[in-house]
């Protein structure tokens, strides 16, 4: 018993010199690692956007009677000439209504008649002064009230022959139908829209803008045969869409319109595009290209990360454009500058990085 003892208290000094052993200090401490990328680009970038083709003018096509479609003689795509007959209504109840008309205009000529013949009768036995003046006189009124029942009568009979015409929908102009809605046996009311019409002659390029980018007064449309088309500028929508937060413009081809295709998406470049009001206060200075994974938005507007001296700063951008990779921005940025390149969401004001290059 007395040796485990003296075993035991040997033993302790040994122990108490592990227990002073200092602990291994903490990973979590430093900095953590961040990928960057160099700023690339400059002030003479070229933006550039898909366009769709259109017409400069479209027209939605509708009756301007209501009833039931009997037939359609057009297709989506076809191309239609002036007075060209694309859609008819169901005519019977117009016919009817025709019919209506007349047969009330025939009563009414036939009142007038009547009143002419009782005036003319009170004015022979005036003559004669077998009758008195206010006789005479309600005579003359009774003739005044069926003359204006005939104009009425004449009035309705033209607008339900004008309403049987109009249940034979033609082509205002020549030129392509690209949407057609109205099937046989639908019933449609006065105004409802079965068809648009594109005008045949001048076709223009429509282009959507990012929000804050001012639409150039000119650019280059690039078609399916790489052909150069020059384009003007010749209106903006004067609000951004309240959906996709962009923006409208039609620009008007200058040449070789006739290789245009309705409805064809191309290429737009344009050389460079002004931002606008909405681009925000901090965003002045050159173009430049990022990743997509660059941009931060956390409810403080879009912006990168900038890194120096082993640091993050946020830096206000407008966003121009974007596709499935890149982003083109405008800021205080210059080329070559390192920014943040992924995983801005987790960074703050001032924080401590350790570079990861690619």
């Amino acid at each position: 018993m007395r040796l485990f003892v003296l075993m035991l208290a040997a033993s302790m000094p040994m122990l108490t010199g592990c227990n002073d052993a200092p602990a291994p200090k903490s990973a979590g401490a430093l900095p953590p690692f961040v990928r960057t990328v160099a700023v690339t680009g400059g002030a003479g970038q070229t933006l550039g956007l898909s366009g769709t083709v259109r017409a400069r003018v479209e027209s939605p096509l509708a009756f301007q009677v209501g009833g039931r479609i009997a037939s359609r003689s057009v297709d989506a795509g076809q191309s239609v000439k002036t007075g060209q007959v694309l859609f008819e209504l169901d005519r019977r109840d117009l016919e009817q209504s025709v019919a209506s008309a007349e047969a009330d205009l025939a009563g009414a000529e036939a009142g007038l008649a009547t009143a002419d013949a009782e005036l003319a009768r009170h004015r022979q036995m005036r003559e004669k002064r077998f009758t008195s003046a206010q006789e005479l006189e309600r005579a003359e009124l009774a003739r005044r009230e069926a003359q204006t029942r005939r104009d009425a009568a004449t009035a309705r009979a033209a607008q339900a022959r004008n309403a049987l015409g109009y249940g034979r929908l033609q082509a205002p102009t020549a030129g392509v139908l690209i949407d057609v809605t109205g099937e046989p046996g639908q019933v449609v009311a006065a105004g409802q829209a079965v068809a648009t019409l594109a005008k045949a002659g001048e076709r223009e390029v429509e282009v959507w803008f990012p929000e804050g980018v001012t639409p150039p007064a000119g650019g280059e449309a690039v078609p399916a045969d790489g052909a150069v088309l020059p384009l003007r500028l010749r209106e903006t929508a004067g609000a951004a869409d309240p959906q996709g937060r962009t923006r409208r413009a039609r620009y008007t081809v200058l040449d070789r319109q006739e290789v245009l295709v309705l409805g064809a998406v191309l290429r737009a470049r344009f050389a460079g595009g002004e931002a606008g009001e909405g681009a925000g206060e901090g965003t002045a200075g050159a173009d430049f290209a990022v990743p997509i994974a660059a941009i931060d938005e956390r409810g403080q507007g879009p912006r990168v990360w900038r890194f120096q001296d082993g640091g993050v700063k946020p830096v206000p951008v407008a966003i121009l454009s974007l596709d499935s990779e890149s982003a083109r921005i405008r800021g205080p940025l210059a080329a070559g500058e390192r920014i943040v390149a992924l995983g801005t969401h987790l960074l703050t004001e001032e924080m401590q990085v350790r570079e990861l290059k690619p």
